[in-house]
């Protein structure tokens, strides 16, 4: 992609965005948003945390999204008795060479399925902290770097509080966007009950590691007006001074959202951004990150305040034109 009036040739993999598309909404029916907004993390070299009640399809997607791309995918359950080890790797000597060598963990791959991350310990959870933002592991001493691309999909349950640990702030500000599946519609569920969709759809590669990552370069191609980007930092701003939230936007958290609505103009087939784009993307790409005040917690009574928080500041900032 490339900003209009440049002669720059857009990537031959951009066509197969479509297919790619469609082929990882086969497998979650009726859940085209959702699908979407992971292939927009996906080309923003984000990390995407999925959050939803059990059943609803949160590891279908991202095992979809993963073996759509012909790259390496490793699958972690996460459990309270994980060693951050057992996801980095480990250092053994080897008697034969007399020397210590490193052992990857599973973390070395393409694609990370962190399944329940909640689940696992803080000291667990806080060892994907350097890899998520720096694709990097350092082991005595020694940076070990991750193959590219490099994405970890998290799911966790909302609902279910026995026996997890809540991501600490620093965790979740690492995940680029945190969406929602919810239920779907009766259509969809039904194709769902007759066995399509799901565990039974077999996903094909779509693209290779090195077409992923063409894409990925030519999503900061994609132009972005001045007048939206005042648009974007008037919305973060808001976040920092409205009353019902103790923590607003990072400058994480507004370059995230400046690169997931390139990636979404880039999806639809646009090489500009427009306003719609940062109106549909500021929910999933902020509310995470935001942390709402004690007492408007407690008055929200469990509900997720921070989506509607969110909401309602987008109606309070005009909308360039």
């Amino acid at each position: 992609m490339a900003e209009r009036g440049t002669a720059e040739p857009a990537p031959a993999a951009l066509t197969r965005l479509p297919q790619l598309e469609a082929a990882v909404g086969a497998a979650l029916r009726g859940k085209r948003e959702a699908v979407r907004q992971a292939l927009v993390c996906l080309l923003a070299r984000g990390h995407l945390l999925i959050e939803d009640v059990p059943g609803v399809g949160k590891t279908t997607l991202a095992q979809a999204l993963a073996r759509a791309v012909h790259c390496q995918f490793h699958r972690l359950q996460f459990t309270s008795d994980m060693l951050p080890s057992d996801v980095l790797g480990v250092t053994i000597y080897n008697a034969r060479s007399q020397a210590f060598e490193f052992k990857p963990g599973p973390v070395f791959t393409n694609f990370l399925l962190a399944d329940e991350i909640n689940r696992t310990t803080p000291k667990t959870q806080s060892a994907l902290l350097e890899a998520m933002n720096e694709r990097q592991v350092s082991m005595d001493g020694k940076s070990h770097p991750l193959p590219e691309p490099f994405m970890v999909l998290a799911t966790q349950n909302p609902v279910e509080h026995h026996g997890a640990y809540p991501l600490p702030e620093s965790q979740l500000d690492r995940f680029f966007m945190r969406i929602r599946i919810g239920y779907p519609d009766s259509a969809s569920e039904r194709e769902i009950v007759r066995g399509a969709g799901g565990f039974t759809t077999v996903v094909e590669p779509i693209l290779r590691a090195e077409e992923v990552l063409e894409l990925q370069t030519s999503v900061s191609r994609v132009a972005v007006d001045e007048a939206l980007v005042e648009y974007m930092l008037a919305v973060v701003e808001k976040t920092r001074r409205h009353e019902l939230l103790a923590l607003g936007v990072s400058p994480r958290g507004a370059q995230s959202l400046y690169r997931a609505a390139q990636a979404l103009a880039m999806v639809e087939g646009r090489d500009y951004v427009l306003p719609d784009d940062v109106k549909r993307l500021a929910v999933p790409v902020f509310a995470h990150r935001v942390v709402v005040n004690t007492r408007a917690a407690l008055a929200a009574r469990g509900a997720d305040l921070s989506d509607r928080i969110l909401e309602e500041v987008l109606t309070q900032v005009p909308v360039p034109l």
